[in-house]
């Protein structure tokens, strides 16, 4: 087998390439570099003529603040929306299997109840906006996966895990937000159940993160905790900690469509995290 995959420098497309030989399938990652997904022409060239058994899209843009810059809206659409649409008409035209990579901004964050995957999409920021465009353009080719993802971490990138680990050994104190509530993905994890996805026909939208839920608080208290660093976290409201992008307060997501199609849930977030720092500690 041999799969693209777009966004190879980001988190999660580098732990897929990894992941994929590691099990002997062949993976091919691309970046902007070498593939722009909003030149269609670059994409029809590069799927069309590359003998693909399937593509693992990961690119998007993801710098959600910066995306409310209302001179940018149209190239994050390019990059979220548009792009995605070439590729999925390219892998219409070559009838192979597509796997895009959504989010839980794609919902308005409202209530308690964790949202079902065919829950009505109503982003609130236009980083929500844009992806859920392009899930809709994914929706048109029966051959699709859509996974949502939330609160990423990977080794290969900037993430809250790294961010807090930085803070904290230039304060000995952080205010950090309590009322958004998700659960934290970790891409080693998300990687082993994408390769394992993506060698089945069970087509359609799954939510995949790790188990359990915690605030934006709960988690950096247990990056603290597990990395020993005697670091006071204080809560605070989204209200007093404004950023551009308007996030929802209720990220927690149904993942009842990995049991019916007989996959396996990921680990704790709490496992996860162990796992990560320790990872973190080798590389430093």
């Amino acid at each position: 087998m041999k799969i693209l995959v777009t966004g190879v420098n980001g988190q999660l497309g580098f732990d897929v390439v990894e992941e994929a030989e590691k099990r002997g399938i062949e993976a091919v990652g691309v970046d902007i570099q070498n593939l722009d997904i909003t030149n269609e022409e670059q994409v029809n060239d590069v799927i069309l003529n590359g003998d693909y058994d399937a593509v693992v899209h990961c690119a998007a843009w993801t710098a959600v603040d910066k995306a409310e810059e209302p001179e940018l809206f149209e190239t994050v659409r390019k990059v979220n929306a548009t792009g995605t649409k070439y590729i999925v008409e390219a892998c219409r035209k070559k009838d192979i299997p597509l796997m895009y990579f959504s989010t839980d901004y794609v919902f308005d964050g409202q209530g308690e109840d964790p949202w079902m995957e065919d829950a009505p999409r109503n982003p609130l920021n236009v980083y929500g906006i844009t992806k859920a465009e392009g899930e809709e353009y994914v929706e048109s080719y029966p051959k699709h996966f859509i996974i949502r993802i939330s609160w990423v971490f990977g080794r290969n990138g900037n993430n809250f895990i790294k961010t807090m680990l930085r803070l904290g050994k230039e304060h000995d104190q952080l205010t950090v937000v309590s009322d958004q509530v998700g659960s934290p993905t970790y891409t080693y994890d998300l990687a082993r159940l994408v390769v394992d996805m993506i060698l089945t026909d069970e087509y359609g939208t799954y939510h995949a993160t790790n188990q359990g839920e915690c605030s934006w608080y709960d988690f950096a208290k247990e990056i603290f905790k597990q990395a020993n660093m005697d670091v006071k976290v204080l809560p605070v409201s989204s209200d007093q900690y404004p950023a551009k992008a308007k996030r929802p307060s209720n990220s927690r997501m149904n993942q009842t469509n990995l049991d019916d199609h007989g996959f396996d849930r990921l680990p704790t977030w709490q496992d996860a995290l162990s796992r990560y720092l320790e990872q973190l500690n080798k590389q430093n």
